[in-house]
């Protein structure tokens, strides 16, 4: 199934310079797709013209008059900046004029903009910031990742069900495994909201693990791990920022002296396997769940390859009908709810 994918253009911390590289690159490997370019007329067009590159009907400029910058408050972005690049991309994808949004933008006001247009799918609170992570077996889906600070249980239950079901669509597995990250994989460890999350889990018809700790997300222990929002974005900047040190102390380390250096050249294919094992690229593109459409937010600071990463999460979450599998999953688990009510009284 072909998709269309509307860009904030103008958004992230480098704007058309990023962004409309990456659509065209985008496009290049994947031809049937369609690729809407939101913002400025005159920047995007710009842009193409540095890049030889016309627009078409697989390519297309859609005009939108401001950009909504990386520091503004997301409450004075929804009431005053209704013409965005942002707004006006996620607009497109509420009126099916899209299939996916994916945007570099401002984090706060992408989720509060979203969440005011699109709405939430039926029994779901919350929306969940959700991302994948390498792992030695493959790769695992994290969620919440910065959306919600503070969650009871029933949200993080919610997170689950969202989260498995995202990891079906994209990787095509059935009854994925669900870990509840948590400070020891005892059932007594955890605070109260955690605890109670693991009973909610072990209720439903979820695989659910049980209690993972904070080395079983790059074990790959389970394909889903489930964590507040305060705890989730700790975890990810962490994870991130490991993996540079871990790139700067090899290159230090083989730059040291003469002999390390033509180390380095024998070890050259080694070092290249590693990097692309641990580059934080290639897992850009954080779905916002729980929305009735799609929208994918990628890293303010990507350059084109990972952005271009990111549009292809939001276009395999559209081929992969995650929405429709959500909102299944939901609705059952709230009939089986409703169910177990009735026979309990």
């Amino acid at each position: 199934m072909d998709a269309t994918i509307a860009i904030d253009a103008m958004g992230g911390d480098h704007g058309t310079h990023v962004t409309v590289p990456a659509a065209v690159e985008y496009l290049r490997k994947n031809p049937g797709d369609t690729i809407v370019l939101v913002g400025l007329p005159d920047a995007i067009a710009a842009e193409l013209s540095t890049l030889k590159i016309s627009v078409g009907p697989n390519l297309r400029i859609h005009a939108a008059s401001e950009v909504v910058g990386m520091d503004e408050s997301p409450q004075l972005v929804l009431r005053n900046k209704k013409d965005s690049s942002m707004r006006v991309a996620i607009n497109l994808v509420k009126n099916g004029e899209a299939s996916a949004c994916v945007s570099a933008g401002n984090t706060g006001a992408l989720m509060a903009t979203a969440r005011y247009v699109l709405k939430m799918l039926p029994g779901i609170d919350r929306p969940a910031i959700a991302s994948f992570l390498p792992t030695v077996k493959g790769q695992v889906c994290m969620l919440d990742l910065g959306a919600n600070v503070d969650c009871n249980a029933g949200h993080l239950l919610q997170f689950a069900l969202m989260g498995a079901t995202l990891v079906s669509a994209i990787e095509r597995k059935n009854d994925p495994s669900v870990g509840l990250l948590n400070i020891g994989s005892e059932d007594i460890k955890g605070n109260e909201t955690v605890k109670l999350a693991a009973e909610l889990l072990q209720q439903s018809d979820l695989n659910f693990y049980g209690n993972v700790e904070g080395d079983d997300i790059f074990k790959g222990t389970t394909d889903v791990v489930v964590c507040d929002g305060f705890v989730g974005n700790v975890s990810l900047k962490t994870s991130e920022g490991l993996a540079q040190m871990l790139r700067n102390f090899l290159r230090e380390e083989f730059s040291r002296n003469l002999f390390t250096r033509l180390a380095g050249l024998v070890a050259m294919p080694v070092i290249n396997a590693f990097r692309r094992r641990v580059d934080h690229r290639r897992y850009n593109g954080a779905s916002l769940l729980g929305l009735k459409c799609i929208v994918v937010k990628s890293h303010g600071s990507a350059d084109a390859f990972a952005f271009q990463c990111a549009i292809e999460r939001a276009a395999e979450e559209a081929r992969g009908g995650m929405l429709h599998h959500i909102s299944e999953h939901v609705e059952k688990w709230h009939h089986e709810r409703q169910q177990n009510a009735v026979e309990a009284s």
